[in-house]
């Protein structure tokens, strides 16, 4: 499942509780990201899902729902 593999990255990266990594939870404000972290979260997505992420397309990406409906929707 896609969120899974998020959610895995993210904790990972992050040192994020589990519990604190919903569909809701924004990068930022309740994971902690900052900008350095949103480049090595997007490295790691688009290896593992094998895309690439035009940069235009990371700045809409504010919660973990939001990056779920871009992988979904990019991912064949």
């Amino acid at each position: 499942m896609v969120f899974d593999k998020i959610k895995a990255i993210l904790v990972d990266q992050l040192d994020a509780d589990e519990d604190t990594v919903t569909m809701g939870a924004l990068i930022g404000d309740d994971l902690g990201a900052d900008s350095l972290d949103v480049a090595d979260i997007v490295m790691s997505l688009e290896e593992e899902f094998d895309i690439e992420v035009p940069d235009e397309q990371v700045v809409n990406m504010k919660t973990v729902g939001d990056i779920v409906r871009y992988i979904e929707e990019n991912v064949e």
